[in-house]
């Protein structure tokens, strides 16, 4: 039986569930009948769900229906049938053999395709977990310029960039596993809200002050874009199997992620619509980048600001338990003062890359693109399906549901190719223009 999940308490099911104590490697699996399951409730796992997803993402959807247009309506619907979808069926796949459980995203893929399952949903999983927290850094050090420009205070970006990485180092060396992570999600949560909550009052502010904003109904140039953006904000699968492992009630499991995505679109729908309307062809990302100075703008800023600076030091101790169990950096091994050492040297380096990373992409908006189009549109859209027909097969599928996983695979196949050839484009276009 598997001791580690059975002693963890409530306040562990959280946002870093799926990295801290990984007890078996990705492709192993649960024998017995109750898999160590946690004592989680509903309005645990549905608040898990709503703070994994609810995010920065939301900040981005203004501007992706600058790209596509009104379009973008259907496609965030689209977006949200498909991540509950692909949410369910990625927990049926940790239950296709009787009396087993598969521990992981990464012993789904093992299970559906052997290694190359393994090998794709590990680059998948860990691109999300290092990119995400890079694109923070880069949104936290852009906040702090604007909020002290023309002060004392005022630095540059790579400034800012190395100052943001050294202050979220001390809790990455302080904190071993980060079991307190559900406060903090929540902070980060309640953050989002009142963000959204400011856009939702400005935008209309705005457009009373400037009604000849363009917007358009279609803009199929820019539908990749557009998906890649909604894809990230729909991210969180890779941290479904520990979140649904941690409830008391494997069946609460769908409820739950139905009322948590539901809740999250209801935020990117109050965000999104007011925006573009507002702001049309001018909408920027993040958003309150399009919002007029003043207060509203700064409390924005500052909210999202800590948002971010809360939620990096979730992704990169995720990223550094995963790497410290793979090297066998622990106590058992190295004894409590090596495995201290180990454990700083990983998560100074982690730190260091990430910041490196967040010096040379500076660019908030196509970086999100880029992640959200290679990570999440096959995290979200294209891995849980291709397991999910893999394992349980395809005969037995009514022919409603197996269309509707064609085109759930064919809006992931357009959103990894062209989403990610568009954001590299525009990655590149920033670099030029910048260099200039």
């Amino acid at each position: 039986m598997n001791h580690a999940m059975e002693t963890k308490p409530p306040s562990l099911q959280s946002k870093v569930e799926h990295s801290v104590d990984y007890e078996e490697d990705a492709r192993s699996e649960s024998d017995v009948e109750d898999y160590g399951r946690g004592n989680g409730s509903f309005m645990t796992a549905y608040f898990n769900v709503t703070c994994v997803v609810a995010g920065t993402g939301t900040l981005g959807l203004p501007q992706a229906f600058a790209k596509g247009g009104w379009l973008g309506i259907l496609i965030l619907l689209l977006a949200y049938g498909m991540a509950i979808y692909s949410g369910i069926v990625l927990i049926r796949c940790l239950y296709h053999k009787p009396g087993q459980r598969i521990h992981d995203y990464k012993g789904i893929g093992t299970a559906a395709f052997g290694w190359p399952g393994y090998l794709v949903a590990s680059f998948l999983h860990f691109l999300n977990l290092f990119g995400c927290p890079a694109l923070y850094v880069v949104l936290a050090a852009g906040n702090f310029m604007t909020l002290l420009k023309g002060t004392p205070a005022e630095l540059d970006h790579k400034t800012w960039v190395c100052i943001v990485g050294c202050i979220l180092l001390v809790p990455s060396l302080i904190l071993k596993t980060l079991r307190e992570i559900t406060i903090i999600s929540s902070v980060g949560a309640i953050c989002t809200m009142m963000a959204v909550f400011i856009v939702l009052v400005e935008s209309p502010m705005y457009h009373k002050d400037h009604p000849e904003v363009h917007r358009d109904g279609v803009i199929w140039p820019g539908f990749p874009g557009a998906l890649a953006t909604i894809a990230f904000s729909y991210g969180g699968n890779n941290t479904y199997p520990h979140v649904e492992h941690a409830l008391a009630k494997s069946h609460h499991w769908t409820y739950a992620l139905i009322a948590g995505l539901s809740t999250c679109t209801v935020l990117y729908f109050l965000t999104a619509i007011p925006a573009y309307y507002a702001f049309g062809d001018m909408a920027r990302s993040p958003i309150y980048d399009s919002l007029p100075s003043g207060t509203g703008q700064m409390i924005a800023i500052i909210v999202m600001t800590i948002h971010v600076i809360l939620a990096i030091p979730i992704y990169t101790t995720s990223f550094s338990l995963e790497f410290e169990k793979w090297t066998r950096a622990d106590e058992q091994r190295l004894g409590k003062f090596g495995a201290w050492l180990a454990r700083a040297v990983i998560r100074t380096c982690t730190m260091a890359i990430l910041v490196i990373l967040a010096i040379f992409i500076p660019y908030f908006d196509d970086f999100m693109g880029l992640i959200g189009a290679l990570a999440n549109c096959g995290l979200v859209f294209l891995l849980p399906i291709l397991c999910y027909l893999r394992l349980t097969g395809i005969r037995n599928k009514p022919w409603y549901e197996l269309a509707f996983c064609c085109l759930t695979l064919l809006l992931g196949i357009v959103g990894v190719i062209f989403g990610s050839r568009d954001a590299i484009l525009n990655l590149i276009k920033d670099f030029h223009e910048g260099g200039q």
